[in-house]
């Protein structure tokens, strides 16, 4: 448990609140609050442990929760039904007779029901065998339910509602690898097991296993973040409206084949994080949370708290003993039963504030932080999931926040006062590029404005950068590759075609876009699958207004492999510049220096890790010869990376044969200069030789 300090009239202090000031003094004229919010999860945390035993006991509840075959044969279950006047479970192991086997009611709203094994020492209930909960409402009506705590869950077809299977197989997936280490620099695929295929189809686990991580690890990325894998039952929903949180989703294969994609993502040294939606839960009633025991509360709050109206689903009661025990069982059942390493916390945001977020512009006024509009209790509830996360798994556990607020110390320690992220992403940045690409001229970028949003963010608090979001992959926005080349893309992009100016163009500031980007932006990096090619066209998941066509929902990996097509190359700089920068990891490195952003030349050169400099000449027309550039470490330096490059669809106006040698000149606030031709619209990275 947490040691702290006591304050000023009995507030109790985080223990290491000093190092969050000193890093940001502002944040002293709402020290009072921080600690209030931090008394909070402490009050919290006593209480798990001394009702519970602590987290560890806390957070396993799928072990007595949800349905169970036990040692001999027999059948257990358990569930949280507090509004529910019976409880009952029908199936096809009982011809689907709804009474026959009632729960017993229990103190605290929880029911049991234990079913002796058959005469022959059998389970009453067979593997992969469908079954329902059935729930007696105070007006006496029966209705169907899943469990909350499902494992697997199956649709009969794409017009009906879920069922909840028995998941017991006689073998169980026996893992052959363990959790990689925690890598210093997050190169983050993300990713989407559905998508994954080229096929007009919904591609699966062993697929992915198979044909995607290879891809991936060639890449040279080293973390995939796993999309759409808690049930859904709206495929088009992203994955972001959850209706079974214990269930992978079997669109992909079952649970045993997503072990086995993750074992095997672990034999490549890749860790593996899950896209966690904890934020709210899909409306659906027959096959989701809502309404559960026949009530509108249970696990949301009731009446218009629970509900949220932009995305139409419900919103968690995070001050619900049992909800808090259903969520922190929900992270480690991920880690435990299927070795996810780590998570992404979606609609942080949303959680953080009781407007969650909408309408508000969020100016950066630390008193919209720290006021009432903050929701505490989801605030704490995030403390309580990033403190026991990373308590019990210090060794490989990485937790990303989407949060677009800016909320101070949220990815600071807890014992500082903070909420114990480890990076949030930096959502300003995908933002930017749309904005540039869609309304401003390539002559009027200006150097300023692009490179203080990617380096605007709090000291301290790790960024994932990201030049483009998945959401912009959806129909009725663009991929940059399909801002950038639009039409062109279906004429334009064989090798054998003559060139074209907007080709040239789009494929020079895919390349730069994403180089400044990671260079910059952030402590890690995201790129969403097929984006690294510069995929045309856009995702449409099957629905009516397609006729349920898979067409566009799909990742047509043959453009990258075909030899004769220009997205080779934007797959080439990809690679090369995951595998540049797992050479000299400076996502990891804290030294990092803009020395020129000049407006006129459209020029911005900064500095990183020591040995890297980074030189971008944006303008559409101009090149510069022997042009200086400012550089601190005397020495020999040579290019490394280069995005006019052959082998990358580029003009080779480089000589990479050339070795640059400092001046003891200082230049742009740098101890020693270098003077280098930069072709327009290119960029490259220089490297220190020892």
């Amino acid at each position: 448990m947490h040691g702290a300090q006591s304050g000023e009239g009995g507030v109790t202090a985080p223990p290491k609140i000093q190092n969050l000031l000193e890093i940001d003094p502002y944040l002293r004229n709402f020290e009072t609050e921080i600690k209030r919010r931090y008394g909070c999860f402490l009050n919290l945390e006593k209480s798990i442990e001394h009702n519970e035993g602590g987290y560890e006991k806390f957070s396993r509840g799928y072990e007595s929760f949800g349905i169970h075959r036990a040692s001999d044969n027999g059948i257990f279950m358990k569930e949280w039904a507090p509004g529910a006047e019976g409880v009952f479970l029908r199936g096809e192991f009982n011809g689907w007779n709804q009474t026959q086997f009632p729960f017993t009611k229990k103190e605290y709203g929880k029911w049991e029901l234990k079913i002796p094994p058959n005469a022959d020492g059998s389970c009453p209930i067979g593997h992969n065998s469908k079954i329902k909960l059935v729930i007696k409402t105070k007006s006496g009506e029966l209705v169907d339910r899943l469990s909350p705590w499902a494992s697997y869950v199956t649709q009969p077809d794409d017009t009906k509602a879920y069922d909840q299977v028995f998941w017991s197989p006689p073998q169980k997936y026996q893992f052959q690898q363990p959790h990689p280490k925690k890598p210093e620099s997050l190169r983050i695929y993300e990713s989407h097991v559905g998508i994954a295929s080229w096929e007009g189809k919904i591609a699966t686990y062993k697929e992915f296993a198979q044909n995607v991580i290879p891809r991936i690890k060639n890449l040279g990325y080293n973390t995939i973040q796993l999309m759409a894998v808690m049930e859904h039952a709206y495929y088009a929903s992203f994955g972001y409206q959850v209706t079974s949180f214990f269930a992978a989703s079997s669109r992909y294969g079952t649970p045993e084949e997503l072990k086995e994609m993750i074992d095997v993502a672990h034999a490549n040294g890749i860790t593996v994080l899950l896209d966690v939606v904890h934020s709210h839960a899909s409306k659906n009633v027959v096959d989701g949370l809502n309404r559960f025991d026949g009530t509108d509360s249970c696990y949301f709050h009731g009446s218009g708290r629970g509900n949220h109206d932009l995305w139409d689903s419900r919103l968690f009661n995070y001050t619900e003993w049992e909800v808090l025990r259903f969520l922190l069982s929900n992270l480690r059942w991920w880690i435990e039963e299927y070795k996810f390493d780590g998570f992404r916390f979606d609609g942080v945001t949303s959680m953080l504030y009781h407007t969650h977020g909408m309408g508000h512009g969020f100016s950066g006024d630390y008193s919209e932080y720290f006021g009432l509009n903050t929701d505490t209790e989801s605030l704490v509830y995030l403390m309580l999931s990033n403190h026991m996360l990373h308590s019990l798994y210090p060794d490989f556990m990485i937790t990303i926040a989407e949060e677009v607020s800016g909320m101070p110390a949220l990815c600071r320690p807890i014992e500082e006062g903070g909420q114990g992220f480890d990076y949030r992403l930096a959502m300003a940045l995908p933002d930017m590029w749309i904005k540039h690409l869609k309304e401003i001229s390539d002559d009027n970028w200006e150097m300023g404005k692009i490179c203080h949003t990617l380096a605007n963010r709090r000291y301290g608090e790790k960024c994932i950068a990201y030049a483009e979001s998945h959401d912009q992959a959806l129909v009725g926005d663009k991929t940059l590759a399909f801002w950038l080349m639009d039409k062109e893309m279906y004429t334009h992009m064989s090798t054998m075609s003559p060139p074209n100016h907007i080709i040239d163009r789009g494929m020079a500031l895919h390349k730069m876009i994403r180089l400044i980007t990671m260079g910059l932006g952030g402590e890690g990096y995201l790129n969403f699958i097929g984006n690294e090619f510069g995929h045309p066209e856009w995702l449409d998941f099957p629905r009516a207004g397609n006729n349920s066509s898979y067409h566009y929902c799909r990742r047509q990996w043959h453009l990258v492999d075909d030899d004769l097509l220009r997205y080779k190359y934007l797959n080439n700089f990809d690679r090369d510049m995951m595998h540049l920068e797992m050479k000299y990891q400076w996502l990891s490195h804290p030294q990092n220096y803009v020395s020129r952003k000049h407006e006129g030349d459209k020029v911005v050169v900064f500095d990183r890790a020591d040995k890297l400099v980074f030189v971008f000449n944006w303008h559409p027309s101009n090149s510069y010869t022997d042009y200086k550039i400012g550089v601190n470490i005397p020495g020999k330096y040579k290019i490394e990376l280069d995005t006019d490059a052959e082998q990358y669809g580029g003009n080779k106006r480089l000589d990479h044969s050339v070795d640059f040698f400092t001046a003891n000149d200082p230049w742009d606030n740098r101890r020693c200069s270098l003077m280098v031709y930069i072709p327009c619209r290119s960029a490259f990275v220089l490297a220190k030789v020892d």
